[in-house]
Formats: structure tokens, sequence, C-alpha cells
């Protein structure tokens, strides 16, 4: 069940986050470029702290948004890393993690406990509002997850550390979504290619 499988994803996080590498770094360049290390935690750790809000909002109106059809109207696919949009992003991500390491870990950890029992309780069609638009909730969850599994190896590959192993039904998801937006922005010829003939793939198939 993916909401299982977020929770799992999100522990893992965390227990990266915690990592004493982390907070030696913290104020240090990450492997991204124009993020500090502090940043890019508080973005990875906002995949967790916002998620208690949503729940807690009332359910948007209207018809959900697809998965795949989500990506294609967010701002920052693509975006060049000083497009208006990734600078926000990169400053939501200093303001998350604003009060340190030590405080934000704090706040993730309250954070999964209270979805370790809000997240069963939500109905099996619970939609949220994300950037404005209706979602169900566990393709949603399956969008953190993705940012999740990214930003896990960007921060491990940032403090010098081993990047996490996911659980199959955490990666699993991740990868047949990232498949499905590379198919659909280079398509699937390209994709074929970069898969299973080297000799013709094409020299980027990214999905972001």
């Amino acid at each position: 069940m993916v909401r299982d499988a977020y929770l799992r994803a999100a522990g893992i996080a965390v227990g990266l986050i915690r990592e004493p590498a982390v907070a030696e770094a913290w104020e240090r360049e990450s492997a991204l470029a124009e993020f500090r290390v502090s940043g890019l935690v508080g973005h990875l750790g906002a995949q967790v702290l916002r998620l208690p809000g949503l729940l807690a909002a009332g359910e948007p109106a209207g018809e959900p948004i697809s998965l795949l059809d989500y990506y294609s109207g967010m701002p920052w696919v693509g975006a060049d890393v000083h497009a208006e949009i990734n600078v926000k992003l990169r400053e939501l991500g200093e303001e998350v993690a604003a009060e340190g390491h030590a405080a934000l870990v704090r706040r993730l950890d309250a954070a999964i406990e209270e979805l370790r029992t809000t997240l069963p309780a939500a109905a099996p069609d619970r939609l949220v509002e994300h950037a404005g638009r209706a979602i169900r909730l566990d393709d949603y969850l399956v969008t953190r997850m993705m940012e999740i599994a990214v930003h896990d190896d960007d921060i491990a590959v940032s403090v010098g550390v081993e990047t996490p192993e996911l659980p199959s039904d955490v990666i699993e998801p991740v990868l047949r979504l990232l498949s499905g937006v590379a198919a659909r922005r280079h398509g699937q010829s390209a994709l074929l290619r970069a898969l299973a003939r080297a000799e013709r793939a094409p020299s980027t198939i990214n999905a972001l």
C-alpha cells in the first residue's frame, strides 16, 4: 500500500537527515548548483512536513489531475537553475531549515509520528490540493516518494555518505513515474533506446 510505503520512505529520509555528516556539512554548498546543504535538507524535509497540513485542510473540489499530468504543468520541470521558480524553491528550503539541524530533525520526528495515525485514517479516495490543483492523496504520495528518492541521493552525495537503499514498494512506483514522465517528455522510442539500445540512445532522457 502506497501509504505504508510513503511512511517507510519518509523514515529513511529522516534517518539520512539525522546523520552527523549532514549536520557537519550544514553550511556548505551541496552537489546541486546554488543549493546549500541546509536548504537542500530543508527541501527534502518539506516532503514530510507539508503533508499533515494538507490532510488537515478541507478536501478540494473538482476532478483530480492524473499523476503524469501533474508534472506537465509544473514550471520547475526543465527550468534553468536561475529561473525564478528554482530560486524560490531554494529560498523555501532554507526557510524550512532556518532553525538548524537538530530542530529540523525534531520537527520531522513529530510529523512522522502524527502521520502514522492520520495517513492510514484518510479515506481511500481522499483528494488533496497541491500547487493549486486537486490530486488523489495516493498519487500525491508517489510524487513525494519520488522527491525523497531523488533528494536522498543528492544529500548523500553532498555529505559523502552512502545513498540509502529504498525498499521495492518505494523505488518501483518512483521508477514507473520517472519512466512515464521521461517517455512523455522525450517520446517512447527515446526511452526504449536509452534502456535497450546503447548504440542509438539519445544524449538525454531526463524526466525532470
